[in-house]
């Protein structure tokens, strides 16, 4: 069962790293339906018919930015996945991809109120001064991911210590 599981979370991975890079590209493409998704997703108050074309492609470029470094993390743990679907539970590989995925889950969750931030700014530049805003979304959602990535930072730890304890144990018989 775990490791039926674990091939399912590792192909999982690989569908997001092809439809991730994809959508990135079609929305660069057609700008105007990111915008349509942004306004539908923001809680904003933007003028949104005061925003160029400009500031969408650097809100795209910024909004593609703090994706790829859950997609970089994304990596990581599809390599960790695979091995664990092929048996391979503790390796040195294993807790070196969970660990590279638990960076680039706390890189995230510290890009979250950055990205926020940049995003207000850059959406209401064209605004009236005085009207222009700077919004910081931290909440619990970035806590519970610096709380995960520290969790999976001593899980991959344990992992090097549950091959130590392998290797000895194959060396006694």
């Amino acid at each position: 069962m775990t490791r039926h599981f674990s091939l399912l979370i590792a192909r999982g991975c690989l569908v997001l790293l092809v439809l991730v890079p994809a959508a990135a590209v079609y929305f660069a493409i057609d700008i105007d339906a990111f915008a349509a998704l942004a306004r539908r997703i923001l809680d904003l108050p933007i003028q949104w018919q005061s925003v160029s074309s400009m500031q969408w492609y650097g809100f795209w470029l910024l909004t593609t930015l703090y994706v790829a470094i859950g997609t970089g993390g994304l990596y990581f743990l599809r390599r960790a996945f695979t091995n664990f679907a092929r048996g391979e539970l503790f390796n040195a590989a294993n807790s070196r991809d969970l660990r590279w995925f638990s960076i680039f889950l706390f890189m995230q969750a510290l890009a979250g109120p950055l990205h926020s931030a940049l995003s207000s700014v850059l959406l209401s530049l064209n605004h009236p001064p005085g009207q222009r805003m700077l919004s910081i979304t931290l909440g619990s959602d970035e806590i519970r991911l610096i709380a995960l990535a520290m969790i999976l930072w001593v899980v991959s730890s344990l992992l090097v210590k549950g091959c130590q304890l392998q290797r000895e144990n194959q060396q006694f018989v």
